[in-house]
């Protein structure tokens, strides 16, 4: 007797069986990763020729990635359930292995720290220029929903504390923060190209403008907009300056100054910006020997400088930013922008340091001049009259040293 035949329904739950067998699932957390991924880095990159690392580890480590462990951690942490809830298959190394969360935001701290290429950056971790981009543009995406508490304009106790600090530190009373705005260079495909994006130094560009406390921490940022137009354009296309204007912001306590005069809160900044009731400017002094405008400016650019050296150190540290961009997505660009300021704040709010060699020197904007704005506002005018007439009362008061 010959063997009983199969039934139909036998073969098919075999045949899904099969099918079954063939589906490769790929796991919520990753558990064939890299036993080390930074044992096996710093092995490969802590004696790259050219670069001045340093030999002790941990200031290796922010050499490389800008931060201290402790903060990288907390980045991760901030990170980890977007970059396991949904790997990409392609996230391997060469050796076959799921990249772990620690070594994916490790490749994108990289790449936005050193503005390398992505073929440069991918070599230094083992991996391809394909899965840099990936992993890079997962992180930035998470980050940017992840860590918006690092970048908001404080609430009422908070701001008391900036203002408090500014008079402190610069004797300027109610001061809320110091704005500048810095250019993005990038090059574009012929398609793209337009005046807007071609600035005042015949560079394509985009706008980023910052305004810091006395922590040199960005408050608010404004980018996105063409580098062809000029900063107090930029000030006014911003959401900042129609908030002020409608007096929603910058709209805390008056402080009362000698002989009766009020102070409302204020921002400073400098000549490229108009002179408004809530935006503080210097005066044009043209050769005019005045001790009341020249006191004025003394105290005026030493507050105004926090925003420049801000933007020394974003660029510094995350050097994509002061690169020229090989032809990038213009419609993704603010999210790597954001996402740099972003990482700024964490370091600050972490109470990191930054690595002594970080920061740029001389400008942020190399190789461009200081635009000038004449708008003057009358009332901006009387209260920065009344400003300077403080400071230098102030200063015939204090006692000599």
């Amino acid at each position: 007797m010959g063997p009983a035949k199969k039934s139909k329904k036998m073969k098919k739950s075999k045949k899904k069986l099969k099918k079954n067998k063939s589906v490769t699932m790929v796991p919520v957390e990753p558990r064939i990763t890299e036993p080390d991924w930074w044992v096996s880095f710093w092995h490969k990159n802590s004696t790259t020729p050219g670069l001045s690392i340093p030999s002790n580890e941990e200031e290796g480590f922010k050499y490389f990635f800008r931060v201290a462990r402790n903060t990288f951690d907390y980045i991760c942490s901030l990170v980890r359930e977007d970059l396991v809830s949904r790997p990409p298959s392609g996230l391997i190394n060469i050796e076959g292995r799921l990249l772990s969360v620690e070594k994916q935001v490790a490749i994108a701290l990289r790449r936005l720290a050193s503005g390398e290429s992505q073929v440069s950056v991918g070599a230094s971790f083992g991996v391809g220029q394909s899965t840099v981009s990936q992993v890079t543009w997962r992180f930035i995406e998470a980050l940017e929903d992840r860590a918006k508490h690092h970048l908001k304009w404080p609430d009422s106790d908070r701001m008391e504390e900036i203002k408090s600090k500014f008079e402190v530190l610069f004797g300027l009373p109610n001061c809320c923060g110091a704005i500048d705005a810095t250019h993005i260079i990038m090059t574009l495909p012929a398609v793209q190209t337009s005046d807007d994006w071609c600035d005042q130094e015949s560079n394509y560009s985009m706008f980023l403008q910052g305004i810091v406390d006395h922590e040199m921490r960005f408050l608010d940022i404004v980018t996105g907009w063409p580098g062809g137009m000029s900063v107090s354009r930029l000030l006014k296309c911003s959401g900042f300056f129609r908030l002020c204007e409608a007096g929603e912001r910058l709209n805390g306590s008056t402080r009362t100054l000698s002989e009766g005069l009020e102070m409302r809160e204020f921002i400073v900044g400098g000549f490229a910006y108009p002179l408004l009731p809530w935006l503080i400017t210097p005066y044009e002094i043209n050769g005019v020997s005045s001790s009341m405008y020249s006191n004025f400016n003394a105290r005026h650019e030493v507050a105004r400088l926090l925003a420049v050296t801000a933007f020394l150190q974003l660029k510094g540290s995350w050097r994509i930013l002061n690169k020229v961009m090989w032809r990038p997505d213009k419609r993704k660009l603010p999210s790597i922008i954001l996402v740099c300021c972003l990482l700024h704040n964490i370091i600050i709010d972490c109470g990191d340091q930054l690595h002594p060699d970080v920061a740029l020197s001389g400008y942020h904007d190399s190789g461009y001049g200081e635009q000038c704005c004449k708008q003057v506002d009358p009332t901006g005018e009387a209260i920065r009259e009344n400003l300077a007439k403080y400071l230098l009362q102030s200063k015939e008061k204090a006692p000599a040293k």
